[in-house]
């Protein structure tokens, strides 16, 4: 006959367990914090500089050096740290034996580097904020503010350069990194392409 487990008798909970399993939950969703925080904060800085600027000084040339200085900051945090540690994607120039400009992407195999929530991060800041500045230059043009206008135009160069470059690695990394009409061709047959990114 089996003896019967006595009713009465004390079970150990283990409650440390738990609590490390959810603090690692969390920690994997975004494993990078530093990162993500730097590759939103020098965008953000830069737009809200720019909606508040003419509001804590009429020195136009003050508000244009803080600007492109954050959007700068930006523009080496992403390209050289972000887009790496993020999403596993790097992109650059360099000069061959011959002189000629050679303009590489590169693709993580495997892993992307960072975690889905990174990923988003990644993308949705470096897709909005361009569009934003967008905005800026509609609204700057239409209200004929025309060294603001200067402005907004650098802005959006600044934006763009990573933008693309981030999609020629996206897309470079897929099939073909080096050929020059591939991007358009592929967006003009598959425009789902940046969308399914987010």
């Amino acid at each position: 006959m089996q003896a019967m487990p006595d009713d009465t008798e004390d079970v150990e909970l283990d409650f440390g367990t738990d609590e490390e399993e959810e603090r690692e939950r969390r920690s994997a969703i975004i494993r990078h914090p530093l990162a993500s925080f730097f590759h939103l904060f020098f965008r953000v800085s830069a737009i809200i500089s720019y909606l508040l600027c003419d509001w804590f000084t009429k020195n136009f040339a003050s508000c244009f050096v803080l600007i492109i200085t954050l959007l700068s900051f930006d523009f080496w945090s992403v390209k050289n740290v972000t887009g790496r540690l993020l999403v596993g994607l790097r992109w650059w120039n360099q000069i061959d034996e011959d002189g000629k400009s050679l303009w590489v992407f590169e693709a993580k195999k495997g892993s992307t580097g960072g975690t889905e929530a990174e990923a988003r991060i990644f993308w949705l800041g470096l897709i909005i904020c361009p569009l934003i500045w967008t905005f800026f230059f509609f609204t700057t043009l239409f209200s004929l503010k025309i060294k603001w206008l200067a402005l907004v135009i650098a802005c959006i160069s600044l934006q763009l350069a990573n933008l693309y470059g981030y999609l020629r690695c996206k897309v470079g990394g897929l099939e073909a990194p080096h050929s020059s009409s591939f991007l358009g061709h592929h967006f003009l047959k598959r425009p789902d392409i940046i969308f399914g990114m987010l």
